[in-house]
This record gives C-alpha cells, structure tokens and sequence, in this order.
C-alpha cells in the first residue's frame, strides 16, 4: 500500500468510528488517572522486574502504550495546568511549584478540560491532587468541576487537608489510607454518575514523598515500600475497571493514565525509575518528561504500541473532538488532536516539543532530534541531584535514548535547522510573563 493510500485508510477508520458514535448520539465517559512523580520505569509493562502492575499491564496490552509521552513540564504545578488546559505553563503564567503560602494560582480566564466538557453535556468531577492555587478562587468548582474532593496540592505540603467542594472536611488526612480513600471516592462518583456522560480526573498524591501505603499493600512488594505504593497504585486502577464492567459501561468509558512528571531521585528508595532515560523531575533530560502513559477504551482501540511522539497537552483537543465539542478559538492551544492515533495507523500532526525550565526553554525536540542548550553546572541541594554542565548537545532520542552521544560535530545541518525553529518559538513567547504573588493563604478557602 502507498503512503497516500496509508494515509486515506487511516483517516478512514477514525472517521468511521467517531461518525458511528455521532450517529448514535454517544458521548464516551472519559477518566484520566493521574499521577505524582512516577518514573517511566515504574510499570511492568514498561520493564519493571520489582513493582507488580497487573491493571495497568493488562490495559497497555489492550489499548495503546505510548513510548514517547511528554509532560510539558518537569514538576507539578505547570504539568497539571498544561494538562487540563491544552497549553504551555508559560501561556498560563504558572511555570513553577505552587505552595501553600502563594496567592497566586489557575485564572479565570483559562479553559479547562471540564468546562469545555460541561459544555458538551457531561458531569465533571475531581478526586485527588489540584495544586493549582489553594485559595477559594483557584480551587477545582471554580474552574469547570462540579465535585471535588482532595488535598490540594503535594501531601508534603502543610496543612495537609482534605477538601470536599470549596470547605474543609477533615484536618487529619491518615495517609496511609490516602489512595484507598481517593479510589472509594472514585467510585462511588462512577456509581452515582454513569447513567449520564461524566469526566472523572482521579489524581493521585502517591508516589511523591512521603510514601505511604496501606496494610493491605505495605511489605508485600519486591521494591520496597515504594514498590509498595505503586502496587496499591495499580490496584486502585483494577477498581475503577471493576466499576466500569460491574456497571457495563467499560465500552463507552476511555481511560488515560499517565503521571505529571518523571522521578524526584533525590529521595533514594522512595523514588522511582526514569529507565531507560537519564535523569528525572526538575531536569529537561528525558527522564523528566516523559510519562508512563497507556490509553484503553475497550472494543474501540486495538491494541499497540505507539512510538510516535505525543504530549499531555494533546489529550484537551482530543477530549474534545471526542464529545462532539469546539476548542475555544480566542487562544492557542499547543495540544494536537491525537484520534487517528487512538483509532488508526495516524501520527501526531507534528512531532515537536519544547522542554521548560521554569519559564525558560532549555532543549527542543524534532522528529527523532533532540536539541540541548547549554547549561551550567548545578551541585545539587535538598531537592536536585547533582547535574554537570554541558554545552549545546544535540541527540538522536529514538536510537540513543540515554542521550549519551552527541551529534553535534556529525550533524551540523540539523543542529542549524533546529536552531532556527527554536528561536522562532522563542520569539513567539517573548512576551509572556510568569505569575508572581507571595501571601498567606487565605482564611476563607
């Protein structure tokens, strides 16, 4: 078959199967399970011989397993606002972690994934990890979720309190019980809801410090109480799944599972496993950004692996296009419809990605090419191993994924091309401007 053949079969299948579900006027519920600071090496179907992930494998079988997934940024804050609004940290102003003490937080102004979904007819709700800003006017309900319930933000952070809607339910959150209790949450809200269309975003505090499991997991893995703690991960997968067949809707239900950003391997033992990339959270080298992610929606994505590139940012248009619904037009949105990847032999539509330190672009991805900037040496400290200083690098990412040759010296022509389109989105980006507040948080949440 010729490539523009290719090409016609692929647009040919995904039309065919969003035109059916049109036709029969069926919007799929849509669950994206989220977590904190798991490494790419964490999942058994991604190579780990010590953590038993038997949900999530099961699911990488039967649906699509992404190979080369990135987070638009390497810690919390900004990946999770780039994830439900489709755009770079930077368009948004939140490009760092955001802690208790700070005013400032998600705008009004932005779009996010449940209210364009609200719009289309579903019932949205949020269980888990926000950190978005704390203060009442950042928090979930305000900003397109109907229900909510969580910590909202790292569970490192104090006070560690548990939210229902926009009030304070408890002061004393046990978390040794914390992801059980986000998955009973999480399934009731599938219970009460699954009559109607709904967006479910369960975010998990776990894996980010300080690790913890409940009896029923802790001492019972090959890795530790952090092997622990993935393994409850997984387990808390196998009972939204239980759910979704108990009610028969798991075949109008996607499900995306990915994380916000790789390891935090100062932490040792309690830190996962970037393998086979270099690195983890806070660094623009593979490990930092690319996610364990795996989509399944059964009986309408076959099976495979995808090694293409996609972004978090990709599944807001996606979702969209998915519930028969337009992506606002009064902005850019850096995310890309991924359908014909889900559902045919498609590619993303571009297969390029910036990599953000803070508010400024530190490597840039092309095809199979990966352009780093030079960046000076950093010693370490409380919360960052230490990272030598490199000048500009330049890595073919498909065959050296450990970014360990540079192809400065025998690629010269690529380097000068990716140059030139870097500084062409530099500029496009020049004038945009991180938030900055610092307060106390707010008495009234």
């Amino acid at each position: 078959m010729n490539i523009a053949k290719q090409i016609l079969t692929t647009c040919f299948i995904a039309t065919c199967g969003l035109s059916a579900m049109a036709q029969k006027n069926l919007k799929p519920n849509i669950i994206v399970i989220f977590c904190d600071d798991m490494g790419y090496g964490d999942l058994g179907c991604n190579g780990s011989k010590l953590n038993r992930t038997p949900n999530l494998d099961r699911m990488a079988n039967q649906g699509v397993r992404f190979t080369d997934c990135y987070s638009a940024a390497n810690v919390c804050s900004p990946s999770r606002i780039a994830l439900i609004t489709g755009r770079y940290p930077i368009r948004t102003g939140i490009v760092n972690v955001l802690f208790p003490w700070q005013s400032i937080g998600i705008d009004a102004s932005e779009v996010t994934i449940p209210e364009m979904l609200q719009k289309a007819g579903y019932y949205t709700g949020m269980v888990g990890k926000w950190h978005l800003g704390h203060q009442r006017d950042h928090l979930p309900l305000q900003h397109g979720f109907k229900e909510y319930f969580g910590i909202p933000y790292s569970n490192d952070m104090k006070p560690c309190i548990y939210l229902r809607g926009n009030d304070i339910e408890s002061e004393n959150v046990d978390q040794d019980q914390l992801t059980k209790t986000y998955t009973g949450e999480a399934v009731r809200f599938i219970e009460k809801n699954h009559n109607r269309p709904f967006f479910l975003y369960l975010a998990h505090n776990m894996p980010h410090t300080p690790i913890h499991a409940s009896e029923q997991f802790r001492g019972k893995s090959a890795n530790g109480l952090y092997g622990d703690v993935i393994e409850e991960i997984d387990w808390s997968v196998g009972e939204v799944l239980k759910k979704l067949r108990a009610l028969k809707i798991e075949e109008n239900t996607l499900i995306v599972f990915s994380s916000d950003n790789g390891p935090w391997l100062i932490k040792g033992p309690d830190a996962g496993s970037p393998l086979p990339f270099s690195q983890g959270k806070f660094t623009t080298w593979e490990g930092g950004h690319r996610e364990p992610t795996i989509a399944y929606w059964k009986g309408k994505i076959k099976p495979k692996v995808f090694t293409g590139m996609i972004t978090l940012m990709d599944w807001f248009p996606t979702f969209a296009r998915l519930a028969q619904t337009k992506l606002p037009d009064d902005r850019i949105t850096d995310g890309s419809d991924i359908t014909d990847v889900l559902f045919g032999d498609g590619k993303r539509k571009n297969e390029e990605f910036f990599f953000f330190e803070g508010a400024k672009i530190c490597a840039y991805r092309s095809g199979d090419f990966k352009l780093k900037l030079p960046h000076g040496p950093f010693k370490g400290n409380q919360f960052m191993k230490e990272v030598p200083a490199h000048d500009t690098l330049l890595f073919n990412v498909r065959s050296d994924v450990a970014e360990s040759k540079n192809l400065i010296q025998s690629n010269p022509q690529k380097m000068k091309e990716m140059t030139a389109k870097l500084k062409i989105f530099q500029n496009s980006i020049k004038d945009l401007k991180p938030q900055v507040g610092e307060g106390k948080p707010s008495k009234n949440r």
